[in-house]
């Protein structure tokens, strides 16, 4: 029989609940280079001085403030320009999808505003959306963070003002009153702190195993949303790789080809063919050459067959982005990878630069100390000069849809991304350091909700003067096929 404590890590599988049960307390096993953990939780509050948790209300544009269109037409440098109207009509739906497509601007605005001076390994986008559930290598279904573009380390305030920003936006798009945002955006705020506290008293290794089961989602999420959201469970089960094959591709003259479906699924174009022909070329040493070596093994079992450009994201439109269809050891056993353009994140020039040469390492590292569970075929490789990471395309993979959510459902899902940010946070970051600045009390709640409030307005301010830029022909905006 294994020891106790190794027993306990082997088999966790966790779920995120407010009684969660914690691990058996134990002997501290920190590193002799780390302070003890009450040393460390001392630490923290000590940084109350510096910053006080009511300094994270604060949110006023100043008169230097960037204008936000130019800072969206400079995040469309070295996109292909002919996505880029795309991007804006995805953008142009509504406030919350113009804030996900606006990463650069709220990064901008972040670093104007208080913070400890602790950072993490943080998303760099993360709000509601990007969070959902893919499957895990042991082909069960999690619930995490699921877009690192913009990973990078800093300052944990960021990620975390951004996503009670989305819930407030959120809600307001749904209908629900303020005071229904207010109670959303605390719930998020305060299953943070909670979790934090409960994270800083684990061992590192049960941190690391952490993790948030999907079904967590209909115990507290879908059994109010009804019928449609527990069908979201069932459909993410369904995607699996052959499952996939009958919806993107086709039989033409004997050849297993991907559907075309312009302009968001396209084959070879004349601006972008010896990208494409790179891809193939290029991807099958640079990228198994970040592969673990049984991986590798099992990537040079398949035989790529086909390459599309594909559209993705709000944000992501424009970048480069390709769908690469494998066959293996018959014509039902395929393998999709998706070859997505990586470039420096959005929080680069307030956070410092990658230490990372490839951005697409900079994701996939990122991406790898974030979540509880990584897709087995994540690398990264060059491309035409260009950085790319590749990851496996819809594996189990599934979302709620935010903007259809009630008031009660978005309070509890806004609450259950809050535990999980600040699962991954403690993966990168010192959770015993962010406890002890935290506190038990609503202080730092109370400061979230003011802070989301003051930048829901911006939000809404600076979607007016997008679409003003839409309307006068400044950013053009091309509606997708219905």
């Amino acid at each position: 029989m294994p020891p106790r404590s190794q027993a306990r890590t082997t088999s966790r599988r966790v779920k995120v609940r407010h009684d969660l049960t914690e691990p058996e307390a134990g002997p501290p096993l920190v590193p002799e280079h780390l302070p003890v953990r009450a040393e460390r939780k001392k630490l923290g509050r000590a940084l109350r001085d510096k910053t006080p948790r009511e300094s994270h209300a604060w949110w006023k544009a100043s008169t230097d403030r960037p204008d936000p269109i130019a800072l969206l037409e400079a995040s469309n440098a070295g996109r292909l320009g002919s996505l880029v109207p795309i991007r804006h009509a995805r953008m142009n739906v509504n406030p919350f999808s113009f804030l996900r497509g606006s990463a650069l601007i709220m990064a901008s605005d972040l670093a104007r505003t208080p913070t400890v001076g602790i950072k993490v390994q943080a998303c760099g986008d993360a709000h509601l959306a990007n969070f959902g559930m893919f499957a895990t290598p042991e082909r069960n279904l999690v619930f995490d963070l699921n877009d690192f573009d913009e990973t990078l380390p800093a300052p944990w305030e960021w990620d975390l003002k951004r996503l009670v920003a989305s819930v407030w936006v959120a809600g307001r798009t749904n209908g629900a009153t303020e005071s229904q945002c207010e109670t959303a955006v605390e719930a998020c705020a305060r299953e943070y702190r909670r979790w934090m506290n409960t994270l800083s008293r684990w061992s590192f290794l049960d941190v690391w195993y952490a993790r948030v089961d999907a079904e967590e989602l209909r115990d507290t999420l879908y059994k109010h949303e009804g019928e449609s959201a527990e069908k979201s469970l069932a459909q993410a089960r369904r995607r699996t790789q052959l499952a996939t094959l009958p919806k993107l591709t086709e039989l033409r003259e004997g050849r297993r080809c991907i559907i075309d479906d312009p302009p968001l699924v396209t084959h070879t174009r004349r601006d972008d063919a010896e990208m494409l022909a790179e891809v193939l070329q290029v991807m099958g040493e640079g990228y198994l050459s970040t592969l673990p070596g049984e991986r590798c093994t099992l990537v040079r079992r398949y035989k790529m067959v086909d390459v599309a450009r594909k559209v993705v994201g709000v944000g992501s439109v424009g970048t480069r982005c390709y769908l690469a269809l494998l066959l293996g050891a018959h014509a039902e056993d395929p393998l999709f990878l998706q070859v997505k353009e990586a470039s420096a994140s959005v929080l680069e020039p307030f956070a410092g630069e990658s230490a990372h040469p490839n951005a697409g390492q900079r994701v996939v590292e990122g991406q790898r100390l974030m979540q509880a569970a990584c897709d087995i075929f994540l690398g990264w490789c060059q491309v035409g000069g260009r950085d790319f990471y590749v990851r496996q395309l819809r594996d189990m993979k599934g979302s709620t849809d935010v903007e259809r959510l009630s008031p009660r459902g978005l309070r509890q899902y806004a609450a259950l991304c809050g535990r999980t940010l600040a699962r991954a946070h403690a993966r990168g970051g010192d959770a015993a350091v962010l406890r002890g600045y935290l506190g038990r009390g609503g202080v730092f709640d109370r400061a979230l909700c003011d802070f989301a409030r003051a930048y829901a307005d911006q939000t809404e301010r600076d979607f007016a003067l997008f679409q003003k830029a839409v309307r006068s022909g400044r950013l053009p905006l091309e509606e997708e096929p219905a």
